[in-house]
This record gives C-alpha cells, sequence and structure tokens, in this order.
C-alpha cells in the first residue's frame, strides 16, 4: 500500500495533532523525502507519475494543481485522464521515463491495481493508463477492495488542498497559510490514514509518501514504513535509507517504485532507477527521530536562500582582489609603505583561498538552528577562514614565498578527502556542497567540491614538489606528484568514498602530465591523450567491479545501462546539462576569451607584461607546471561533468588568490640580485607540455 500525503512534511507531525503518523515514524522506519523531478517545485502529478516511472517523470504542459479525475473502465477499473499525451512526452524528455512501469510489472506477475483517488491511478496504471479497481476516496472502497490486489495506493490530500483553496499565483508560488488552517489539513489527513490502516489485511506493507511541493520552494517531504500487526516487519524501528542516498534519513521519491517491486517480490527494470528503502536500526523515539527530521528540511531550507549569493560574492570578490592586486603592484610607493601594503594584501589574498574550505567545515556548525542563520553562517565561514589563514601564517613558514599557499591547498584537500571518507558529512547543505532538495548528489564528491579538491591536491603536489626540485632530486619530485595523484584519484574515483566518474577523467591524465613535468622529461600530445585513454579504462573498471556490489552506486548503475544499451543515454543527459551552463552567451564568450588569455598568460608571462607572475616563476620552479594543471583540470571537469563551467570558476577561486599570494610575496622581496644576495642558477627547464 502506497500513501500519498502531497505536501505533507515531517513538521506537521505531533503526538498530539497526528497521532497516527507519530506512531508510524515510532514503530516503522522514516526519513525526509526528497521530492525533485524535472522542475524545482514538484506537483502532485509529477510525484504519482514519478512512482509510476521509477524515473523523474511530469505533467507538461500543466499546473500545479490535483491529478485530474479518471474516467471510469469496465469492471470498476479507471483510465488516468490524457495518459497517452502523457506517455508520449516523458518519453521524449531527457530522463526517458516510462510511465505506466510499475503497474506493467504487477499485471505481468498476474497481479490486480487498486487505486483510491485520481492521483493513485497515475501512479499505479499501467501502461495503457489503466487500473483493474477504482474507488474515488477512502470511504467509498469497500472492504473486498483493500483485500483484493496486492498492489494498491491512496491519495490522502488534505494539506494540499487547504493551500489549493486559498490559491497558488501564476508563477507557482507558493501562498501563506494560516498555521491553524495547516494544522486542522494535517489532522484530517491523519485521521483519514488511520482509516486506511484499519482496513487493510494483516502484514501489509505500508510505503507513506510527502510525494510533492506545494508550488515553490522546494521542501523536504514525508517518508516512513511500516508493517501492519500481523506479519513480519519488513521495516524495524530506525531511519530509512537507500542506495541512492547512502545516508540514514534521507530517500528519494523514486526509491518508492524500487521499494515497491522488491516488496511484491518482483524484479526492478532496467528504467526505474531508484533504490529499495531500508531501515538503518535506531534506539531513537518518535520524538526525537521527527525533531532530527524536520531539522534536515531547515538547514536545507536556510542553506537554500543564500547559497546563490554567497558564490556570487565569492567569486565576485576574487574578481576585485585581481583587479586589486594589480593596480596596487603597478603604483610605486615608498619602501616602507609598500611592504606594509603588499603585506597585507597578501593576507586578504590567502584569507580569500581560505574561504572555499571554511564554508565546507562550517558544516559542522550547526548555524542553522540560530535565529539568524544566514548571518551566523557567514560569521562562521568568516572565523574559519580566518582560522586557515592564520595557521598558514602562525610558523616560520610564514616568509617563505610558497609555503602558505601550499598550507592552504593542503588543507582543502585533506578536509575535503576526509570528508568523503567519513561518510560527506560536509557536503550536504554547505555554501559550496550539495542539498536534497536539487537532488543532483546525495553521496561523495558533488561537482563543487570536486573542483576544489582537485585544485587543491594539484596545487599540493606541484608546489610540494618544489622542495625535491630546489634539492636537485626531481625524480623525487616526480614521485611526489605521482603519490599524490594516485591518492586523490582514489579517494575521488572509489565508490566508498567520492564516487566520482567525471572526476577521475579529468585528473588522471593531468597529475601524469605534471609528474613528467616535474620530473624534466618532455611530454608529447600523444603521452597525454594516452593518459586519457588510461582514465577512461580505469573508470570503466571502477564501474564494472562497483556493478557486481550488493548496493552500486550510480558508477555500477552507469556500467549497467552501459550492457544494455542505454549508456549513451546517460552521456547525452550529462552533456545537454553541461551546455546548459553555457546558454548565457555573454558570460560564456567573456569566459572563453579569459581562458584563452590565461594560457598565453601562463606561457609567457613576459610578453603579457605580467612581472609579479614572472617573479613567481623565476622564485618557483612549479608555479607555471601547478597552474597550467590547475586550468587544465578544471577545464576537461567541466567537459566531462553536468556543471561545465562551474567546475572552471571553482577551481580558480582557490588557485587564483594563492597564487596572487605567493606573486605578492616576491614582489615584496623583490629581485634577489637587488638585495644583495646570489642569484640561484635555475636548472635547465623542460619543455613545456604540448598537450
Amino acid at each position: 500500500m502506497v500513501i500519498g500525503l502531497p505536501g505533507m512534511m515531517w513538521s506537521d507531525v505531533t503526538r498530539e495533532r497526528t497521532p497516527t503518523l507519530w506512531r508510524l515514524a515510532g514503530e516503522g522506519g522514516a526519513a525526509s523525502l526528497s521530492v525533485r523531478t524535472t522542475r524545482p517545485g514538484t506537483c502532485p502529478t509529477d510525484g504519482w507519475l514519478t512512482v509510476s516511472a521509477g524515473q523523474r517523470s511530469r505533467l507538461e504542459p500543466g499546473d500545479c494543481l490535483l491529478p485530474a479525475a479518471p474516467s471510469a473502465a469496465p469492471n470498476g477499473g479507471a483510465s488516468a485522464a490524457g495518459w497517452a499525451a502523457i506517455k508520449k512526452d516523458n518519453a521524449g524528455t531527457i530522463y526517458r521515463s516510462r510511465v505506466g512501469l510499475l503497474g506493467d510489472a504487477a499485471h505481468r506477475a498476474g497481479d490486480c491495481t487498486f487505486a483510491v483517488g485520481p492521483g493513485a491511478v497515475y501512479g499505479l496504471a499501467d501502461g495503457s493508463g489503466r487500473v483493474d479497481r477504482y474507488a474515488p476516496s477512502p470511504e467509498r472502497a469497500t472492504p473486498q477492495d483493500w483485500a483484493r490486489c496486492r498492489l494498491a495506493a491512496v491519495e490522502i490530500d488534505d494539506v494540499f488542498r487547504a493551500y489549493q483553496a486559498a490559491g497558488v499565483d501564476t508563477e507557482g508560488e507558493q501562498v501563506p497559510v494560516a498555521e491553524a488552517v495547516r494544522a486542522r489539513a494535517a489532522s484530517t489527513a491523519d485521521q483519514r490514514v488511520a482509516a486506511v490502516l484499519r482496513s487493510l489485511p494483516p502484514g501489509t506493507n505500508v510505503l507513506v509518501a510527502g510525494l510533492s511541493d506545494i508550488g515553490v520552494p522546494p521542501h523536504l517531504r514525508i517518508a516512513a514504513a511500516w508493517t501492519t500487526p500481523g506479519g513480519a516487519s519488513a521495516f524495524p524501528r530506525g531511519r530509512l535509507t537507500s542506495s541512492a542516498t547512502h545516508r540514514a534519513g534521507l530517500v528519494t521519491l523514486t526509491d518508492v517504485t524500487a521499494t515497491a517491486l522488491r516488496l511484491l517480490g518482483l524484479p526492478q527494470p532496467q528504467e526505474a532507477v531508484g533504490s529499495p528503502w531500508r531501515s538503518a536500526r535506531s534506539a531513537q523515539g518518535a520524538t526525537a527521530k521527527i525533531e532530527a527530521l524536520e531539522d534536515q528540511d531547515v538547514a536545507a531550507q536556510a542553506i537554500r536562500s543564500v547559497q546563490g549569493s554567497f558564490i556570487r560574492t565569492l567569486v565576485g570578490a576574487q574578481v576585485v582582489l585581481l583587479g586589486a592586486a594589480w593596480l596596487l603592484l603597478r603604483r610605486r610607493p615608498r619602501p616602507a609603505r609598500r611592504r606594509l601594503v603588499l603585506g597585507g594584501a597578501r593576507i586578504v589574498a590567502l584569507l580569500g583561498g581560505s574561504t572555499p574550505v571554511a564554508a565546507f567545515l562550517a558544516g559542522a556548525v550547526p548555524w542553522w538552528r540560530t535565529s539568524h542563520p544566514a548571518a551566523a553562517l557567514i560569521a562562521t565561514v568568516t572565523v574559519l577562514a580566518a582560522a586557515v589563514t592564520g595557521l598558514a601564517l602562525a610558523g616560520p613558514w610564514r616568509r617563505s614565498k610558497l609555503a602558505p599557499s601550499l598550507i592552504v591547498a593542503a588543507v582543502t584537500a585533506v578536509v575535503l578527502g576526509v570528508d568523503v571518507m567519513t561518510g560527506s558529512h560536509l557536503q550536504l547543505n554547505t555554501f559550496l556542497g550539495y542539498t536534497a532538495l536539487v537532488a543532483g548528489r546525495f553521496y561523495g564528491f558533488g561537482n563543487q567540491a570536486f573542483a576544489l579538491f582537485a585544485a587543491g591536491a594539484v596545487l599540493t603536489a606541484a608546489w610540494s614538489a618544489e622542495y625535491a626540485i630546489r634539492a636537485g632530486r626531481r625524480w623525487a619530485a616526480g614521485a611526489i606528484v605521482a603519490a599524490v595523484g594516485v591518492a586523490a584519484v582514489a579517494l575521488d574515483g572509489l565508490p566508498a568514498w567520492g564516487s566520482d566518474f567525471g572526476g577521475v577523467l579529468a585528473m588522471v591524465p593531468v597529475f601524469a602530465v605534471l609528474a613528467l613535468v616535474v620530473a624534466g622529461l618532455r611530454v608529447r600530445w600523444w603521452w597525454a591523450a594516452g593518459f586519457g585513454a588510461v582514465a577512461v579504462a580505469l573508470v570503466l573498471l571502477i564501474s564494472w567491479l562497483n556493478a557486481r556490489s550488493a548496493n552500486p552506486t550510480h558508477l555500477g548503475k552507469f556500467w549497467k545501462d552501459l550492457v544494455a544499451g542505454n549508456g549513451w543515454e546517460v552521456v547525452e543527459r550529462k552533456f545537454n546539462a553541461m551546455t546548459r551552463t553555457l546558454g548565457f552567451w555573454p558570460v560564456t564568450i567573456v569566459l572563453a576569451v579569459a581562458l584563452v588569455a590565461l594560457y598565453f598568460a601562463l606561457a609567457d608571462p613576459a610578453r603579457w607584461r605580467a612581472k609579479p607572475l614572472v617573479l613567481a616563476y623565476r622564485d618557483t620552479e612549479t608555479m607555471r607546471a601547478a597552474l597550467t594543471a590547475v586550468v587544465s583540470v578544471g577545464l576537461v571537469g567541466a567537459l566531462v561533468n553536468d556543471s561545465g563551467v562551474i567546475i572552471l570558476s571553482v577551481s580558480l577561486v582557490l588557485a587564483a588568490p594563492l597564487t596572487i599570494a605567493a606573486a605578492l610575496r616576491s614582489v615584496e622581496r623583490g629581485s634577489p640580485a637587488r638585495a644583495g644576495t646570489a642569484v640561484r642558477k635555475p636548472a635547465p627547464r623542460p619543455s613545456a607540455p604540448t598537450g
């Protein structure tokens, strides 16, 4: 039995107001439900169609109202309105969803389907749009109806109707509804759930799902699983989880289909992308469990309100920093003031480079529980960024041109690497992480986190190799880069940790070429192409191994799609998402021009009159290779991930200020000849990599 409660949230559930749902949460499994389908705000019909297909689906075109009433069919059945058009439309989306999948699976097994309410018809209809038995409401269903079919669904829409009665504007924005009105609607819905449960045969598995949003903004919704008395419980008391999220207390809407198929003992078709719910045992009572689940939505809403502005502010601040550094270095103030100004600018640059990792570290602080979460989050990030900057400048290494920037890069890579090894807790609901509201990623490395991790790892490897090169041990320098590269690829690509497909493709060739360059070898373009082929082979091997595990991640699912002949659809979907990031042509053109100019500037800064970069190149032999590698890993990462140019932008957000800090220190100390010190004769440089 699937009970759909469009719009219901855990904040609606209390012991006094909704005792039935409160009891289900305490006695069975409970979780927050991510209901994202094809648009930011999921409508009720979208939710039911997603249950039908086991894949993100939609009603398009359509408004965000309750599902249309079905037409009567022979023998007490019903047919969904507009089914042929809905089926054709969803087959043509990037998700290629097959609505009717759940109903077809039940019919192939010889089972019948029973739908209560118009929405339930959309959830259980087979490929022709038909359900075997239909009742307009739970009150009009007979005792025989409840026991007739092994698969049934009920729509209980009182909460959504409370908002519909108040009206939703043409943009789909959620309108204010009095708290008392929502409380009464939730109480009524709970009473109807109780009536349904009393009607079910003993040992019936019950899946409760919030199914949809109420306009926008989106929220996390209610998910619960319970078995009626008289049978073995499939969901012991605890928090629900699934292989789709790898997080206790968080499941997805597409998991409902997979769970229903598993409970019915039916095979899951390849088109259904969800994973069955299972209970992660917990000693928490209902009240503590519900409060924790409600807290997830509070955090998601808080980060949603400030995430976009933070990223814009961070990128804007970096641009201002670059401009200010350029203006500063063109001036020639008196030596005392010059040293003071350059030292202050260096601290600001290090602070800018420390901000991204501080944004992740802030996830360890429950800032969303404060009365002003946005202000608390910004303050937390600022304090943590200052702490990382203080570490970079705390010891005698602060006089070094490279060490402070190296420390910030290493802290960034280590923090993100340790995080994915321990469950990616810092990734969820953070500025540069991911959120269950978007439902693009729930575990491992998100695209922005990968961009920071890759940039931090590349800079750490190259700048650590600098010390081996100064000691005249170039092969040791190459070994350092290779060791960091192997660790970084393992952290990023292994399913138990980063589980990142595109990251392996980007990092393997970049680290390989970087290791050869710092080792003093000449790199040909076909070497880089060969390393790219190795990256493809490696990521396919990881996917194949993961596909053979009991709980495969999206890497293993991609291998299964590839074997089934559907791999190109996944690649096409990712490519389309990547190209959409290029849709704003003015920004895209500027970015492309800036990227070309950056490559030329890195190759020959003297020609472009980039004196600070010339000095940095003179003082640190790995600076040119490090910056080229960062730009390369960002560019390749942008091409093979659906976030596109965002990956390149975020990687430069780390690399740019750290490079500026090193360059400012070189300018501050001036030319060695003018300073009266011996000029170290540099070792012969290998040719620049043509790849």
